[in-house]
């Protein structure tokens, strides 16, 4: 089922070139979004979950999420159990892809590694789609990135964004070899 989540900070992109996760060969790409544990958006999320639970287990899925949180088997997480920048205070969701999913910027305009954005820290509108898991590697509900749309920027988690300029170095003069005291 699909959702969009509004104005939530980006964390942990992978979203212009996959990456394997782990010890695993298979690629994907992925993001952690963080939104306030207080964010009215949270009504919905949970609306979702309860209702793709209910398309798959049927009359045993109020027991099957209630499972699926004491396991901590949802896309969504306490950020609190994090030591991350921006994580305390907030839930976090945890989504991949196979599929290289739209990043645009806000006019819709396709963005590229090269643009810088979006970035860890950066806020973003998260296109998400909702499922439930019941197979050999067990009982989840997930979540498969679909888009991410920049919205605004934010302080930066990492150094992921930013670039020295020549303002970083001091003047050499004429003839100078650049050998000194280091600092």
């Amino acid at each position: 089922m699909q959702i969009t989540i509004k104005n939530v900070r980006l964390a942990f992109p992978v979203l212009h070139t996959a990456e394997a996760f782990g010890d695993s060969d298979k690629k994907d790409f992925s993001g952690a979004f963080l939104i306030a544990k207080n964010d009215p958006q949270i009504k919905e999320i949970n609306r979702v979950i309860d209702a793709v639970a209910v398309e798959k287990w049927k009359d045993k899925a109020a027991a099957m999420v209630k499972s699926i949180r004491a396991g901590d088997k949802m896309f969504i997480h306490d950020g609190d159990s994090k030591e991350y920048d921006g994580y305390a205070g907030n839930f976090f969701m945890n989504a991949r892809n196979e599929v290289r999913p739209a990043v645009i910027d806000r006019n819709k305009a396709p963005l590229t590694a090269e643009d810088g954005k979006p970035y860890a820290g950066c806020y973003v509108d998260v296109s998400l789609d909702i499922w439930a898991q019941e197979n050999k590697y067990g009982k989840r509900i997930n979540a498969k990135l679909r888009g991410v749309r920049f919205v605004a920027d934010g302080d930066a988690f990492t150094a992921a964004g930013t670039t020295g300029s020549a303002d970083d170095f001091d003047d050499l003069a004429d003839g100078a070899d650049g050998e000194g005291d280091l600092a």
